[in-house]
């Protein structure tokens, strides 16, 4: 009986860790994919009209660091979970 107990343990510890590497990765690619719109869409409005670069750009890189902190938060929370299951 305990043995069984034991098994199902360890295979449920392995879907979470299953998980938080499966959401890890949907949170990088999620940034990259936000990241190149903004930035693919920043470079279009600066070739419209040149002389708004200064603020196209400031509001790329406000946008971009934004993404880059929940991107971060969502990996911390991932590793959290895989160190605290281990």
């Amino acid at each position: 009986m305990d043995g069984m107990v034991t098994t199902a343990l360890a295979q449920s510890n392995s879907l979470a860790i299953f998980g938080a590497v499966i959401a890890c990765g949907l949170a990088i690619i999620g940034a990259g994919i936000g990241i190149g719109f903004i930035g693919g869409k920043a470079m279009e409005s600066i070739a419209r009209q040149p002389e708004m670069a200064g603020k196209v750009s400031t509001t790329m890189l406000i946008a971009a660091a934004l993404i880059e902190g929940v991107t971060l938060f969502a990996l911390v929370i991932c590793f959290l979970t895989l160190f605290w299951l281990k």
